[in-house]
């Protein structure tokens, strides 16, 4: 009689995802022995001996959300010694923000150091700073590693970076997203900010960083999916109560404003619209939103549209004007 044997993974079958350094970097990383979420360890990078945490396991779900992930080893939990070995190194790093900022003065650099990071082993000192062109810092490199006698790294970031780096809490009240689960800074433009109906007001749609806010990206797949569910503006559409021009969108809601022919504005449903006689380009001169509805009679921007569409005939201008 046979006894079946359950496998147990071995050693190099541990895998963790683990996230190191200042710049939150995550990495893919083997283990001696198991972990669980938030234990902080002592591993092994290319860069050297680091402090990291572990986020999860390593498994194929896990690898296909990450973006190049950086490979390594996690060599041991991280006990007393190393926690007063790593609070020795951070005490040390305001010491090396004030010397390199001297030397930099000195040399007549155009840069700003921002952050330092010193490795929980030693072996490495990241300088993190701000530069609007390419900066030849040799002479800085040879003088820092002279005074500190360690590997000194020189690293250019942006503004983004800085917030990651320096910021702690958003509009939100929560801690900036860059700072917590952002591993890559996604591009975000105006046209996120327009279609979710933000305020188009800079100081409350720009983040820590002076940049647009990240998180106007997290739904703006969502709003995309929703708005091709409704006529663009510019369509005529047939209603129970007659033809209608759709002018703008409740995404949210499902809903859209029209202009019936009796020159009345109204918001209905998508359940009340029979049929697009016509779909529009969607760029219609029409309001954003609802709420716009009856602001864009008089807005410039409405006054400047109805003057370019009424062709070189005045009256038509003023027909249209009136119309508006």
């Amino acid at each position: 009689m046979s006894i079946d044997t359950v496998a147990t993974p071995s050693a190099i079958d541990l895998q963790y995802v683990v996230r190191t350094g200042a710049m939150r970097t995550l990495s893919v990383m083997q283990a001696a022995s198991a972990f669980r979420y938030g234990d902080r360890v002592v591993v092994r990078t290319d860069r050297g001996t680091e402090f990291g945490v572990i986020l999860c396991e390593a498994t194929p779900a896990a690898i296909e959300q990450l973006e190049e992930p950086v490979a390594g080893k996690v060599l041991r939990a991280m006990s007393g010694d190393d926690e007063t070995q790593w609070k020795r190194q951070q005490l040390k790093t305001a010491d090396d923000a004030a010397l390199c900022t001297r030397l930099v003065n000195e040399l007549a650099l155009a840069m700003q150091v921002v952050d330092v990071e010193r490795l929980l082993g030693g072996e490495r000192i990241v300088f993190y700073f701000l530069a609007d062109k390419r900066v030849d810092f040799r002479e800085l490199v040879r003088r820092l590693a002279a005074e500190l006698q360690t590997r000194i790294e020189m690293r250019q970031i942006g503004v983004r970076d800085e917030a990651k780096l320096l910021a702690d809490y958003g509009d939100c009240g929560k801690p900036v997203c860059c700072n917590t689960h952002l591993t890559k800074m996604p591009p975000v433009s105006m046209r996120m900010a327009k279609l979710q109906k933000a305020t188009l007001d800079p100081s409350k749609i720009s983040g820590r960083c002076g940049r647009l806010k990240c998180c106007l990206r997290y739904e703006f797949d969502t709003y995309e999916e929703l708005q091709r569910q409704l006529p663009p503006t510019g369509s005529r559409i047939v209603t129970a109560d007659g033809a209608a021009t759709v002018l703008a969108h409740e995404i949210l809601a499902q809903q859209i404003l029209v202009q019936t022919e009796d020159n009345r504005r109204i918001l209905i449903g998508m359940d009340a619209v029979l049929a697009v006689t016509r779909r529009g380009n969607g760029n219609s001169a029409g309001p954003h939103s609802a709420d716009e509805a009856g602001a864009n009679a008089t807005h410039p921007a409405a006054q400047e549209h109805d003057r370019r569409s009424g062709g070189g005939n005045q009256s038509k201008k003023r027909m249209s004007r009136r119309r508006e």
